[in-house]
């Protein structure tokens, strides 16, 4: 995979996953507070960025339309509490979509997950997101670290989760995001094979008119970051632009967590 040319538009594909102001100990490197979060907000406003759900993204990338000019995407993974009330309102209120990518056996009553307990909406809240304007798409059933799995664990993970959200929405789920990022070449396929038309990755980069439809680029934000950090990445600056392709440490952590899934079974991938 050839890197963008340095002229190519950058695409700011920004990761959340909790906004909360007291998150659990697990996920708080994770968690932005609602303030500092309408910050964001209001800073991706000022830049003149155009907000477009990943819909957006999957017609260019499948050639059916044109992006609109200095795009931005807004996505939200897991499914935390705040999603449906505080944090979808903000949204709604400055006219911004975004994507929210649910994790079917941690919002489901009575199912299990492999994600720590931790607040989290539940399934028959996805028609509020979309309420809010925001699009729902796949995130698994359990959280698995999806390139350490099984073809049949693998392929259950990604069927089931989308008939989930397909019963609970009643339309096509098109959109996936691998818990954590984790994927490879299999899983991509896999996720292709499943009726996914684009699934989301995390490798902190920004994305570009040229990344990989199964594996785009996003930028994760943690605690640490600030609205500085916010709007260099809507200048296109401060990250890596992808595609590009898997470092030999990537690689090497990959086969390490398969080996270890063989011993210990499916790891939460966080």
């Amino acid at each position: 995979m050839s890197p963008p040319r340095s002229d190519a538009p950058r695409i700011p594909v920004l990761l959340y996953h909790a906004v909360m102001d007291d998150p659990p100990d697990w996920i708080a490197e994770f968690t932005v507070a609602p303030r500092e979060f309408e910050a964001h907000l209001d800073a991706i406003r000022a830049s003149g960025r155009t907000p477009v759900a990943m819909s957006t993204l999957a017609a260019h990338f499948a050639g059916r339309a044109p992006l609109p000019p200095r795009p931005v995407a807004l996505t939200f993974d897991d499914g935390f509490a705040d999603l449906p009330g505080r944090t979808a309102e903000a949204l709604a209120a400055r006219g911004m979509p975004a994507t929210a990518y649910l994790t079917t056996g941690a919002i489901t009553p009575g199912r299990r997950s492999l994600l720590p307990p931790a607040p989290m909406m539940t399934l028959d809240q996805a028609r509020l997101l979309e309420e809010y304007g925001m699009e729902v798409g796949g995130h698994t059933v359990s959280h698995p670290q999806l390139d350490t799995l099984g073809v049949r664990d693998l392929r259950r993970e990604l069927a089931e989760s989308k008939a989930e959200l397909e019963d609970a929405l009643g339309h096509r789920i098109d959109h996936l995001a691998y818990p954590h990022g984790y994927n490879s070449r299999a899983v991509r396929r896999a996720a292709r094979a499943a009726g996914y038309e684009t699934a989301v990755a995390v490798r902190h980069a920004l994305s570009s008119e040229r990344d990989e439809a199964y594996r785009i680029a996003r930028l994760i934000l943690r605690r640490t970051h600030t609205v500085a950090d916010v709007e260099a990445w809507m200048r296109g600056e401060g990250a890596r632009v992808a595609p590009y392709n898997d470092s030999p440490r990537t690689v090497g952590w990959r086969l390490y967590r398969r080996t270890r899934a063989l011993v210990k079974g499916p790891v939460f991938a966080g």
